[in-house]
């Protein structure tokens, strides 16, 4: 398996469990990012695309860029809207968690693009 489909297979689980998790602990998530239902459920569906996305590597090319955009956005619009527009919490730990976890995913779609196609 290419890297951008164990990264996209290793985020997909990441996020799908944080939702899961959001939902059973309904308290933020280590005492460190702030949850709520719209926000458990996008991390969800974030966690169900990338999983989605691994299932090839063109598909996990795609997925991987396309989340990471969405999130390295995330983390950007966290900063001057902390409270995510009264929909999801941005602000806080969730900013450099968005940053990190996007820029990973960005990284790994465009070096995923150099990969050799299999024969």
């Amino acid at each position: 398996m290419g890297m951008a489909r164990t990264v996209a297979a290793v985020f997909g689980v990441i996020y799908l469990v944080a939702g899961l998790g959001g939902f059973v602990l309904d308290s933020p998530i280590f005492g460190l990012f702030e949850v709520n239902t719209l926000h458990n459920i996008v991390h969800i569906l974030l966690g169900v695309i990338l999983l989605y996305g691994a299932t090839t590597t063109a598909l996990a090319i795609t997925t991987t860029r396309g989340v990471g955009a969405v999130l390295v956005l995330l983390g950007i619009l966290g900063i001057p809207f902390p409270e995510g527009f009264d929909l999801v919490p941005l602000g806080g730990n969730d900013i450099w968690l968005h940053l990190v976890t996007g820029a990973i995913l960005l990284a790994t779609g465009f070096m995923g693009g150099a990969e050799p196609s299999a024969a």
